[in-house]
Order: C-alpha cells, then structure tokens, then sequence
C-alpha cells in the first residue's frame, strides 16, 4: 500500500523514517546555508579567482537562478523518480558541484558549478516541507514543522557567520569543501533508509518540455533582472528592458501553459485553495524580512562601523540564539493556539524588531543591535510553523509534493524581489539624504563652520597647511556616513511597513488549526 493510501492518522514511522528524514533536514541546511556561506568571502574569492568587482556578484546570483528555476520543478521530478532517488541523487551531484567550487581556476568556472550546485540544491529543499505532511501522522507534524522551520530560517542567518568564520581560519575553498563529508553521510542515509515509492515514469509521456522552457526561461530572467536592476539603474539599461519583457512573456505563457496541458510540470491548480494560497503570500512576506535583514544588517556593520567577516557574524548570532530558544515555545503553542493570533503575534514582532532597528546611527554595535536581533529571532519560529500549516497541512497527499515547491519559492522570490527593492532604495535614500547633508554645510551654516575650524585645528599639527583642506575631506565623509545610516534605517522602516501589511491581510485567512491539535487528517 502507498503511503498516500493510508488515512493520516494511521501512519507507522519507522526508525528507518527518522533516520532518513533527519538526513534530508541536515541536506536542506546545506543547500539554504550555501546560498549566504559567501557573502562575507566575496573578496577573497575575487581575489584567488581573478575576478573583477562586478564578475564576482555572480557567485550568488548564478547559484540563486538555478535554485528558483529547480524548487518548482521538484515535485514533479519527484513524483516521476521517487523522493528517495532524487534527493540522493541531487545530494550526490551537489557535494561533487562543491568540490568543484572549490577547485575553480576562473570566474566562469566557478559561475558553472555555482549554477549546478544551485540547481540540485534547490532540489532537496522543498523535498523537505512534502515529506513531513506525506510521512508522519497529523499528531507529529506541529514539532516537525518547528525543526523544519529552525533549519530554514537559521541556514542563511548562520551563512555569513560561518563563512566568514571558514575563511579567516582556513581559506575560502573550505566554504565548499564544508559540504563533502556531511554530503556523503546523507546521500547514503537517504539511499538506504528513505521509503520506497514506486516511480511513476508513465508521467514521461506527454512530457511537459514546454512548461519547463518556460518555467525556467521565467524565474531565470526574473531574478537576473532582480539581482542586476539596480545596479544598471534599472530601465536605463536596455538588457534589463529586453529581459523584462521576456520575463512578462514567458510568464504569461507558462501560466496558460500549466493550466491547459494534461500533465503539467508545474500543477498551479492547488492556488485554487484558499489556505495554500494566503500560505505563500506570507511565505513571499517572510522572505522579504528574513533574506532583507540578513543582508541589511551585515552590510551596515561592515560599511559603517567596519566590522570584519568574524565580528559580523558573531553580531548575527543573536538573531539564530534567540529563534533557538523559542522553537519549544512555538511548537506548543501550535497545538493550543488558534494559528491565526500566533502568526499575528510572529508578524508583530518580526515587524517590531524591524522598527526598533530603524532608530540606528551610526555608533550601533553589538550591544545596540542585541534587542532587535533578539525580537526577531524570536518571532521567526511563530511566523514560520503557522504559515507552514496553513500552506500544508491541510492539502491532500497526492498534492503535497507540487505544492511545496510553488510554497518554497514563493519564500524564494520574496527574498529576491525585496533585496532588489532594498538595493534600489538604499541607492535613492542614500542620495537624497546626502543632497539634504550638504544643503546644511554651507559657510552660511555657523555648526557646519565650527565643525570644520575644529577639525582643522586638530589635523594642523599633523598636516600643517594642507590641514583645511583634509579636514573638508573628512567632513565630507562623516556627512556620507551619516546618510547611508539614514538611509539603512530607512530601509528597516519600509521592511517593517510590510508586516504591518502582513497583519492587516489576516482577516482573509480562515480559522485553522494545526493539524497536531486534533488529530485530524488532511
């Protein structure tokens, strides 16, 4: 009997099945950590590369594209070759793509096995969120949905910690050489441990190979203009014009694609439930908020106060400490709690954290950015396992697999498309806050000549004539510190406005219930 053919309530979970779906969260965390272990080496991958500053950003984004094309594409590969062989598969072929990162001689090569490592990373994440509602029984699933969502949300928050952590002890090429002994432990756990389902290879006839060109012509155009937009300035670049269009193109034509061929790549017919379908759109609000502050909060400590990789991270820490802590919390909460409040509550105070980091200047260390870190830490785990049922958990078990992919990218997108408006508006804010600055330093302005007479005289002993000059310089500079942290805290505030978005759309989402809480089935 297949697992989809056994009532919810009676499933039997083996020691096989933990063992198994343990080994597919630590591949998980591989793939999401992969996707932040970079950040904080970015330079000296450049330099034992030989990149150039604007090659080097491709490291993220080539491994980005190929992750968002593959999440929608798993349910459907996975129903075709079974569960089991293609994560193994996927964890095999990811932890050789490591090694090969690790070897890259050029910036092409290294954009190659990015892509590849990327591609079959994306493939095990969703993999994950199917196999907690097809394996384990209703009565389970609220714990699981906590440790599924700690992973996820603690994988990017402990990337640059890590990475850069890696390379000042070792060097860059263990970022990717991390992943060969925990690759090989868990290709060979799934393998033997995983259940056995029948692959349905009846689903190649009538292979869907336009959905797929379309799908992945849409979602790799879409986040080439996302992670590139703003650095050509959008549509004044005429590339980012031509892929814009393709992407609204094929877009179009992969929706009316999907909802008119016999057997769909992508199955976009499980929108057609409410409660999965206000799950991803708070999926695409948390990604927002989790990969905005991941990479805001990092960037101001290194521009601004000029933390090293090391000192980053362990700042960051907080944030993953404190998700930890309340991870029990959540879990019971979720059998007791109308889901409801407890992702209002989540959606509070992930918002909350935003806006208390919106009060930053430009002396803010670890201790400043101890609070904030701390509330949305805590929150993360209150927003995660509500939305995860909510998505989920009431779906039937055949629709499970294809849902968690649509799920996992809209998570996906979210972070692609709010780094991408964050990136824009730092630009702008920045700007604008600096044209305000030097409004205010002018010979008019009796501070802003006091500030630099006092400036001068202490720079005179050491410059003598040359002092004034050096000391306008240097004002200069303070005032374009002053306005990126404007700027950066701007950002916070327009992070944190869509929570509040987030909590006034509740009232769309019906009442449930997780399923742990009675017992119930799907």
């Amino acid at each position: 009997m297949s697992v989809a053919a056994v009532l919810p309530q009676d499933r039997v979970v083996t020691t096989r099945d933990w063992v198994a779906f343990l080994a597919m969260v630590l591949g998980m965390f591989m793939a999401i950590l992969d996707i932040q272990i970079v950040a904080s080496s970015i330079t000296q991958i450049q330099a034992g590369i030989l990149a150039s500053a604007e090659e080097i950003s491709w490291i993220q984004t080539s491994y980005l594209i190929a992750e968002v094309v593959m999440i929608p594409l798993s349910g459907w590969a996975a129903r075709v070759v079974s569960t089991r062989y293609l994560f193994f598969a996927s964890c095999v072929t990811f932890t050789l793509a490591s090694v090969a990162c690790a070897f890259s001689w050029n910036i092409e090569s290294m954009i190659v096995f990015r892509a590849i490592q990327g591609f079959l990373g994306g493939a095990m994440i969703p993999t994950v969120f199917a196999m907690t509602y097809m394996i384990f029984p209703p009565r389970m699933q609220a714990g699981l949905s906590v440790v599924i969502g700690l992973v996820a949300t603690m994988a990017p928050t402990l990337g640059p910690s890590l990475g850069g952590w890696l390379t000042e002890a070792w060097s860059w090429h263990w970022l990717f050489l991390i992943n060969v002994v925990p690759g090989v432990i868990v290709a060979a756990l799934v393998l033997v441990c995983g259940r056995r389902e029948s692959p349905r290879l009846d689903m190649l006839k009538g292979f869907d190979l336009a959905g797929i060109v379309l799908v992945a012509v849409f979602l790799g155009c879409l986040q080439y203009v996302l992670e590139e937009g703003a650095a050509k300035d959008w549509f004044d670049d005429r590339h980012i014009v031509a892929l814009s269009i393709v992407t609204v193109a094929a877009g179009l034509a992969f929706v009316w694609r999907e909802l008119t061929a016999l057997h769909p790549v992508v199955d976009l017919k499980a929108f057609a439930d409410s409660n999965f379908s206000v799950g991803c759109l708070y999926s695409f609000i948390i990604g927002i908020g989790l990969y905005g502050s991941v990479y805001v909060v990092p960037l101001y400590l290194g521009r601004i106060r000029g933390f090293s990789a090391l000192e980053i991270g362990i700042t960051m820490m907080v944030t993953g400490l404190f998700q930890a802590l309340s991870a029990p919390l959540a879990g019971n909460l979720a059998r007791h709690m109308d889901l409801r409040w407890m992702l209002g509550l989540g959606l509070a105070l992930f918002g909350g954290g935003l806006w208390l980091n919106s009060a930053m200047t430009s002396e803010w260390g670890y201790w400043e950015m101890f609070l904030p870190q701390a509330v949305r830490g805590l929150s993360l785990m209150f927003c995660f396992v509500p939305i995860n049922a909510v998505a989920l958990g009431h779906l039937p078990p055949d629709q499970v697999q294809n849902a968690s992919g649509l799920y996992n990218l809209m998570r996906n997108l979210g972070g692609a498309i709010g780094l991408a408006a964050i990136n824009t508006a730092l630009t702008n804010r920045i700007d604008l806050h600096m044209t305000r600055l030097s409004e205010t330093l002018t010979t008019a302005r009796m501070a802003a000549m006091g500030a630099l007479d006092g400036l001068a005289a202490r720079l005179e002993p050491m410059l003598g004539g040359s002092s004034e000059a050096a000391a306008l310089k240097l004002l200069t500079q303070m005032a374009r510190r002053e306005a990126m942290t404007m700027a950066f805290a701007d950002v916070m505030m327009l992070m944190a406005s869509v929570f509040v978005l987030g909590l006034l759309l509740l009232p769309l989402l019906q009442k449930v219930g997780h399923p742990s809480a009675s017992g119930g089935g799907h």
